[in-house]
């Protein structure tokens, strides 16, 4: 009998056991979308880790952050949302006042959201510099008087409305400026770089950590009286069918690993 007893206790751990790996070996794909200027740092920070961890395929939706919260609040599938701006992550997260996110949407997993990273704006400008920009200040007076042209991002860009800030920082209207033919716009971030590295403008306001992986010169950098902080928060979103799995990933974004890795282009860990 106590024979009987020791192999029934010895086969139900057997298949404990073997559900347990079962579990850690079954094939995972997580989609993560995050701001369009992690593109390069996430995607080496995404094949480091799946390198570790065979099990997990992680897909990437680059993008400007406003364009990700849409695609989520209609729907799309999203385990993992790492933003440009604590805007975006509000309007998803039913801990928000009402004031950002008036409608109550709820797809942040609570006690996932954390803050990772900090980026700067920088003023940037072509090889050669050819217009001769040379700060803010410079060019708030040359907008001024109508003799530049400049790229930034759109409304819905964190980027966008970090510049909007130093507009008005230094008494400017964009809409005036519009209507003068003195702004392009970009749709994210590397729209914005791309202008600049195309010489198809005078300068353009992008993240220092977007000039850095472009190879552009930057000319200045904005104060946070000027625009702010720039923070990216991120979370696990609930409506994940993985969320451990998404946890886990979310978790080895904050290692010295992947830290390395970020602020190898500029990126700064949130103190």
């Amino acid at each position: 009998m106590k024979r009987l007893l020791a192999l029934a206790l010895l086969l139900a751990l057997a298949l404990s056991l073997g559900a347990c790996a079962a579990k850690e070996t079954e094939k995972v794909e997580l989609t993560v979308f995050a701001a369009a200027s992690l593109q390069e740092t996430l995607t080496e920070i995404g094949n480091n880790y799946m390198a570790e961890h065979e099990n997990v395929t992680l897909t990437f939706n680059f993008d400007s952050s406003g364009t990700l919260k849409t695609q989520i609040e209609s729907g799309a599938d999203c385990d993992i949302f790492i933003s440009a701006g604590q805007k975006q992550m509000d309007q998803l997260d039913s801990t928000a006042s009402a004031d950002v996110n008036p409608d109550g949407l709820d797809f942040v997993l609570q006690g996932t959201r954390a803050d990772i990273l900090e980026n700067k704006v920088t003023l940037a400008v072509p090889e050669g510099n050819p217009a001769g920009i040379e700060s803010f200040d410079q060019l708030a007076e040359r907008l001024k008087a109508g003799d530049v042209f400049m790229a930034m991002g759109n409304e819905d860009v964190p980027v966008g409305q970090y510049t909007q800030k130093i507009f008005e920082y230094y008494g400017l209207s964009e809409a005036e400026l519009a209507q003068e033919g003195l702004i392009t716009y970009g749709s994210n971030v590397k729209e914005v770089t791309s202008q600049v590295a195309e010489a198809a403008v005078d300068c353009g306001v992008i993240y220092a950590t977007d000039a850095f992986s472009a190879g552009l010169t930057v000319v200045d950098s904005a104060t946070a009286e000027m625009c702010g902080q720039v923070i990216y928060p991120a979370a696990v979103m609930n409506v994940s069918k993985h969320t451990d799995e998404a946890k886990a990933f979310l978790d080895y974004c904050f290692s010295d690993a992947a830290m390395e890795v970020f602020e190898s282009v500029g990126f700064s860990p949130v103190a």
